[in-house]
């Protein structure tokens, strides 16, 4: 079965078919290319923006009570992991999108070109198994264009969604170590302060 053949006979509709799922395959690729490569500067990038937003809140938290200070600095962090998922996510919802559809935009361009391969055989007058095998065989080309889009893909979805699900692990366990840390030294910066307010009211009651 040539290929050269199927698109001398092709009509506009298969050809536009075609360049279509090639549109995909490529955006395919390129999605899941950028991400693999991005994926530790993601990470890094992400890590950056979660102690950004706490050392933002540093100098907010002394006037507040412990257990206020700890829910103002879970709610910034939480906010920050939702805005770097929401990134992290950039292209997965494509994957899935080409996934979905390049199976069917594949089987629409094998009925379409076995519509007009019957239709042609019809008009010729021969209906053996050879005037019809070939034109019909040529048509099953699209289907096969459409899984070898929507294979790889699938593949490619799965492989960001792992990525995501760890990353967002990561993100998670950092939070929680900046949030520690965090709470650790506004105890520390508190009981340095009253010791000092002690101290100054002690020297003050001597004299």
């Amino acid at each position: 079965m040539n290929f050269s053949v199927y698109w001398q006979h092709a009509d506009a509709v298969s050809k536009t078919l075609y360049f279509v799922l090639l549109i995909m395959s490529i955006t395919t690729w390129t999605v899941l290319i950028l991400r693999l490569m991005g994926t530790r500067q993601l990470k890094q990038i992400a890590y950056a923006q979660l102690s950004k937003a706490i050392a933002a809140l540093k100098n907010k938290l002394s006037p507040l009570s412990f257990e206020q200070r700890k829910a103002v600095a879970e709610q910034a962090l939480l906010r920050q992991i939702s805005v770097e998922k929401s990134s992290a996510e950039k292209g997965i919802a494509v994957l899935g999108t080409i996934a979905s559809l390049a199976p069917f935009v594949g089987l629409f361009g094998t009925v379409w070109g076995i519509f007009h391969a019957l239709v042609a055989v019809g008009k010729s007058g021969q209906a053996g198994l050879a005037q019809v095998a070939t034109p019909v065989g040529e048509a099953l080309i699209m289907t096969g264009f459409g899984l070898a889009v929507a294979i790889p893909a699938v593949i490619a979805y799965n492989i960001c969604m792992r990525f995501n699900k760890t990353l967002n692990n990561e993100l998670q366990d950092h939070a929680h170590s900046l949030l520690i840390d965090t709470m650790l030294q506004q105890d520390s910066s508190t009981q340095k302060v009253e010791v000092k307010a002690t101290e100054n009211g002690l020297v003050g009651g001597q004299v």
